[in-house]
């Protein structure tokens, strides 16, 4: 069945690689489905696959002792989930949970160290993505510690929208408050909040984006840090 993948696949990892680096990994990449809140990674977990996401998005969440958890990073079809296997490690601190349901292809994580080692695009790609991927996370943490929870929603759903093809979105204010390590009382002030500036609707777990480019105006920067770095290092 991964013999037949033919590109463009949707994820922009795979997509960008010469036809003679993605056919090293073509027989080895399975197609495979996830549903909201699957747990894909476990922290602490063996990691037998790499993830390339395609229509799928998911949180990289840490979780304290409490039980009170806080999201990292958010990945994508512009991504990988599995970073650590070829960054030198077999496991991660952190869950890896889908946050939106959808498709990927997941590569055995011994074909992943062996293509990485070779060097060349494969390796080059994956770096210059895990560059981007530490700056949105760092940013996080600034953003997380100086930013109000209003800036913070608004981040949080623009890089939840460039990561799927629809402006609905679903979610309870329990789920957006675990991802940005805040009270639900703080989440219900924001979300009313850009509800009265006419940037969303929300009602019942259910957010609408009415207005893309005023969310924009609205956020802080951490969210256009990001998208530059990623830009700046992507093109």
């Amino acid at each position: 069945m991964s013999s037949k993948l033919s590109r463009p696949v949707g994820n922009w990892l795979l997509d960008a690689l010469s036809d003679e680096d993605y056919g090293r990994l073509l027989g080895d990449l399975q197609p495979v489905s996830f549903s909201l809140g699957e747990v894909i990674y476990e922290s602490g977990g063996q990691m037998d696959y790499a993830y390339f996401p395609t229509t799928f998005h998911a949180s990289l969440l840490y979780t304290m002792i409490n039980g009170a958890t806080a999201e990292m990073g958010l990945v994508g079809n512009e991504g990988v989930l599995g970073v650590a296997l070829f960054m030198g490690g077999d496991t991660t601190p952190n869950r890896a949970v889908v946050q939106g349901s959808g498709k990927a292809l997941k590569l055995p994580a011994k074909t992943m160290q062996v293509e990485f080692s070779r060097g060349g695009e494969f390796q080059h790609l994956l770096l210059r993505y895990t560059q981007g991927l530490l700056t949105q996370i760092s940013q996080t943490a600034v953003c997380n510690r100086l930013h109000t929870v209003e800036q913070r929603l608004c981040r949080w759903l623009l890089m939840t929208h460039d990561r799927t093809n629809s402006d609905e979105l679903q979610m309870t204010q329990e789920f957006i408050s675990n991802m940005l390590g805040v009270r639900r009382e703080g989440v219900t002030h924001a979300a009313k909040m850009l509800q009265q500036h006419g940037l969303i609707s929300y009602a019942r777990a259910h957010i609408r984006i009415l207005d893309r480019r005023k969310l924009e105006q609205h956020v802080c920067e951490c969210y256009r840090v990001v998208i530059n770095e990623h830009k700046r290092l992507f093109g």
